[in-house]
């Protein structure tokens, strides 16, 4: 089955509510009318309400079923601020929490904080960093040993691996610019995770040096080293390994020579962790351009909750995409699966 058949179905299967607070697009509004009027998930729309409508009325888009909540409005401002403040350990006090409710992105990350709603997509509008820094300090991350990170899932058309599949899970290649050894171990967790999560995938992680197995050495090669080590003490049940060179972590043959212990992973890599965001950023973009490959993401990772950015070059069809991965995201993490 098609990834994005598997990920429909799992959407469909147990649709969740989403906040929507950058929908003053054309695109975005396109994206929100296809996941609503196919059951995938019940939609608000936070701020900008007039452009909204008038956009579904130039569009022909029947928003009958969508929830539009002003977040300017007094009262329903003072629900939502009533709620976040008893949450434990928050960021900010009272007086700049009424500041910034005045934004929609920060407004549905409250909502989201307290339950009202799943899922907050948003990016069409926002800098990722400027969601990142939202949704860390409004939602806040999963644990002390998370860090803020992404992971994209590339379909290769000419390409197909050991396992007789073409897709390829690559991380972090948006977020994290220079990950310590344990924050590199968490990025791995999480991605394992957030594969599992939406295709259902046996992870398979090789965390990528320029070494494989101390055939080089120095300071880079040590950090990823340390960040395998922490990877499998911290979750043994995972299968993560490394230190690979790309050709050790997916070519089979080149492994059998190379990797001399064995290993579940080696030769047969469905996540590739990158060391650092100069290798994923060049790495996410040599398998588009080259491999001529569908990209999904960034799907973002280490929050609480499932926090969503999209590239605000994204087509209708990707943004439909990175909205069904997180309705199937958060669906896992009510199940109590990270």
């Amino acid at each position: 089955m098609d990834l994005m058949e598997i990920v429909r179905a799992k959407a469909k299967a147990n649709p969740k509510v989403v906040a929507f607070p950058e929908a003053n697009d054309v695109k975005m509004v396109k994206a929100i009318d296809e996941v609503s009027t196919n059951g995938y998930c019940k939609v608000y729309i936070v701020g900008n309400i007039p452009e909204v409508k008038k956009l579904c009325e130039e569009n022909k888009i029947d928003d009958s079923a969508w929830l539009y909540v002003d977040n300017n409005d007094p009262a329903y401002q003072e629900k939502v601020l009533t709620e976040y403040l008893k949450l434990p350990n928050l960021v900010y006090g009272e007086k700049s929490l009424r500041r910034r409710m005045s934004d929609p992105l920060y407004f549905a990350f409250m909502m989201e904080a307290i339950d009202l709603v799943d899922v907050t997509f948003a990016g069409i509008t926002s800098a990722t960093g400027d969601i990142i820094y939202a949704a860390q300090t409004i939602v806040g991350l999963a644990s002390d040993l998370k860090v803020p990170s992404s992971v994209g899932i590339a379909k290769l058309p000419n390409y197909t691996f050991s396992n007789g599949n073409n897709l390829i899970a690559v991380g972090d290649c948006a977020v994290c610019p220079n990950p310590s050894a344990s924050e590199l171990a968490s990025i791995a967790i999480d991605t394992c995770e957030t594969v599992r999560s939406v295709t259902g995938f046996e992870p398979k992680c090789a965390m990528l040096s320029y070494s494989t197995d101390g055939s080089g050495s120095g300071e880079l090669v040590e950090k990823v080293k340390t960040a395998v080590k922490l990877a499998n003490e911290r979750r043994p049940d995972l299968k993560i390994d490394g230190e690979f060179q790309l050709d050790s972590a997916i070519v089979p043959e080149v492994a059998a020579k190379k990797v001399k212990r064995p290993s579940e992973v080696a030769g047969q890599a469905n996540i590739l962790i990158f060391p650092d965001l100069n290798a994923g950023n060049i790495g996410v973009k040599l398998i588009q351009i080259f491999g001529n490959s569908d990209a999904y993401g960034p799907l973002l990772q280490g929050f609480k909750k499932i926090c969503s950015d999209c590239s605000r070059s994204a087509p209708i069809s990707e943004l439909v995409g990175n909205i069904l991965f997180s309705i199937v995201r958060a669906g896992d993490l009510e199940n109590g699966q990270k």
